[in-house]
């Protein structure tokens, strides 16, 4: 019998960065399908989850930006979903915050790009259900800040 794994905890922070109607997804391959995710990544000992966002946007795509307001707050429990018996020690809660672009946003290219990241792409709110964005339960969350209607909140543990 397996020894059970205690999970370890890390807080991260995303952005949803949004200018002129369109979201910035970064493209990936991740367990050979190509996906999206939002840009962001871990925090650091002693940084703001808003600050780690920030800087996070700014090493993986080159922008600055500016928080407007937390969207969501999501957890993520690798044993509860479809690749429990690899992620069983995952655990991850994630600030998701609302950003926009500090001035008007030139090329893209940021200095520190995830491993799996393959580009960038600025996509139409109203397009995000149709994109294989990870994970599928932001999507029509994210779309939803076409019309204005963030709901902000707590989604709980979802893939």
């Amino acid at each position: 019998m397996a020894e059970p794994v205690t999970p370890t905890i890390r807080t991260s922070a995303k952005a949803v960065v949004v200018h002129n109607g369109r979201v910035l997804l970064q493209r990936a391959m991740w367990e050979g399908t190509d996906c999206y995710f939002l840009p962001g990544g871990g925090q650091r000992p002693g940084e703001p989850l808003d600050a780690a966002a920030c800087r996070e946007v700014h090493e993986e795509t080159g922008l600055t930006v500016r928080v407007v307001r937390m969207l969501r707050l999501r957890e993520y429990i690798g044993a509860n979903h479809e690749h429990a018996d690899t992620e069983a020690g995952t655990h991850r809660i994630e600030a998701i915050f609302h950003c926009t672009p500090d001035g008007t946003p030139g090329q893209l290219s940021g200095h520190a790009e995830d491993d799996l990241q393959t580009g960038l792409e600025w996509v139409e709110l109203e397009k995000v259900p149709g994109r294989n964005l990870l994970p599928h339960a932001l999507r029509l969350r994210i779309a939803a800040l076409a019309a204005s209607d963030p709901h902000i909140g707590y989604v709980g543990d979802v893939a």
